[in-house]
């Protein structure tokens, strides 16, 4: 009991710091992103969004499943570490070379030769993570979280005063290039510094041979998710414009700021469930417990973004970026149920041999597949709506499939989820009443007070009926404020 205790108070330590980190840094890149935003145009971020579409990919071919493997694994090796560590650095430098030169084809199919230009440099992102994937994977492991998300802070932090810097003095799409590669280099050059793991003269035969099962799996799942996340992306800007994309892409990304604290969540979670995955009675509950809790901080901010979406653009962004107004909220939809489909994954991941993950995202993509055909020649609003309905398939599949590892069904995790719902309602609607009398005050006055108004209904209606999110949130920061003080 006192392991168990103790594998408690590591991963709630885990997740304060994590969310620490993603908050920070998000409030630090919203900033960057307005500031930048303002002196760029949507048709520089529609290439950096088409550009994205191969790194992305071209990350999860370099790692291969190979890091979450060495997570999951018992008891990894250093020949295990090395074996991946040198097949992240020879995939990459040979896709870094593949990718460089094909981007003048990709650059005279959109008619955008800038995108030449751009591209070898963006693509060194490549190299640079997969320098650095060993030492974070061993970080995860030691649940050294506190250490990787001040890494994660500061190389933010560096990128951003670098972005910033390179906006002001006029270099356009170049800053978001800077932003993206400095950042990869800071944190690169911190885990190194940090982490005591080097490579060394060591047998790495049959390493990766063992690990390839369930890593090749994850591979191919991880590499159908990421070309689907971003699959509308080469559509948009083909059959609309880049300026379109532009404006498509910034939308999304201001939505992915607060969903990155639940990849912080999912990334605690996953070595910390993987530890007690024999024990089922507790293993339901801890599923139960961090679904409940990632959908009490999501869910508000989601309704809440919404509710605002429109002040926000206003009071912070150029009339460039409004058309994305409509984009914007309709994509926040997706953050009611990109959390549970992300924890539920996380499931299977631990509790699978990967054999079933790989049959669901089968059947995923071909439902979004068959949701891309039926809306992009239709209209940008058309996709935003049919991302939002893809991801609450894929989180309906994956909540059916984990059923057999838990003993939360689809009536307990509905029953879990609407104490929550129920009160994201209330605020919103709270929130909605206070802009509908505030309409003829400034911009910044109104958005003050309907996030006052939407935090104070939220925590006052949670404390009053006293939901269990609530109360298991204040045991938590009680027992981290405890244990820090000590």
């Amino acid at each position: 009991m006192a392991g168990q205790g103790k594998l408690t108070e590591r991963v709630a330590s885990g997740v304060v710091w994590s969310i620490a980190e993603k908050v920070g840094s998000a409030l630090l890149q919203a900033v960057v992103s307005i500031v930048v935003a303002n002196r760029i145009m949507p048709m520089d971020m529609g290439i950096i969004a088409v550009l994205t579409v191969f790194t992305t990919i071209s990350q999860v071919v370099v790692d291969g499943g190979f890091s979450q493997a060495l997570i999951r694994k018992a008891n990894p090796t250093q020949g295990d570490y090395k074996a991946v560590f040198r097949f992240n650095i020879i995939f990459s430098c040979l896709l870094y070379v593949l990718l460089t030169a094909i981007a003048p084809l990709v650059a005279r199919f959109y008619g955008w030769p800038l995108l030449a230009d751009v591209a070898p440099v963006l693509f060194l992102l490549l190299p640079l993570n997969a320098l650095c994937v060993i030492q974070n994977t061993i970080m995860v492991r030691e649940f050294r979280f506190a250490q990787l998300s001040t890494i994660n802070f500061l190389s933010s932090l560096i990128s951003g005063i670098i972005a910033i810097t390179m906006a002001i003095a006029g270099m356009g799409i170049w800053s978001l290039v800077g932003q993206r590669v400095s950042m990869m280099a800071a944190k690169a050059m911190l885990l190194w510094w940090r982490s005591e793991w080097r490579p060394r003269r060591i047998d790495t035969r049959g390493r990766l041979r063992e690990m390839a099962p369930f890593s090749l799996r994850l591979m191919a799942t991880d590499i159908v998710a990421a070309l689907y996340s971003n699959i509308a992306y080469p559509f948009i800007g083909k059959i609309y414009s880049g300026a379109v994309l532009g404006q498509y892409n910034q939308a999304y990304k201001l939505v992915q700021m607060p969903l990155s604290a639940m990849q912080s969540i999912q990334s605690v979670t996953f070595p910390a469930l993987s530890r007690i995955s024999d024990e089922k009675e507790k293993f339901s509950k801890s599923c139960q417990l961090v679904i409940m809790m990632t959908a009490a901080i999501m869910f508000p901010i989601m309704a809440g973004l919404i509710a605002t979406a429109e002040d926000i653009y206003t009071l912070l962004l150029k009339p460039d970026w409004h058309p994305a107004i409509p984009y914007f909220r309709i994509l926040c939809c997706i953050g009611f149920f990109y959390p549970i489909q992300m924890i539920t994954c996380n499931i299977l991941k631990v509790k699978s041999d990967g054999a079933i993950i790989l049959k669901l995202e089968i059947a995923k993509r071909v439902a979004t597949t068959i949701i891309l055909i039926l809306t992009i020649p239709h209209s940008v609003m058309a996709v935003a709506w049919g991302m939002v309905a893809a991801t609450a398939f894929e989180m309906s599949l994956n909540a059916l499939a984990s059923r057999r590892y838990t003993s939360l069904g689809i009536i307990g995790l509905c029953r879990t989820l609407l104490p929550i719902t129920v009160l994201t309602a209330t605020m919103y609607g709270a929130v909605m009443i206070t802009g509908y009398f505030m309409a003829d005050c400034s911009v910044a006055a109104r958005l003050f007070v309907k996030i006052a108004v939407g935090v104070a209904a939220y925590i006052v209606g949670g404390l009053t009926f006293r939901l269990e999110s609530f109360t298991e949130g204040v045991s938590l920061v009680k027992r981290f404020i405890q244990k820090e003080e000590a």
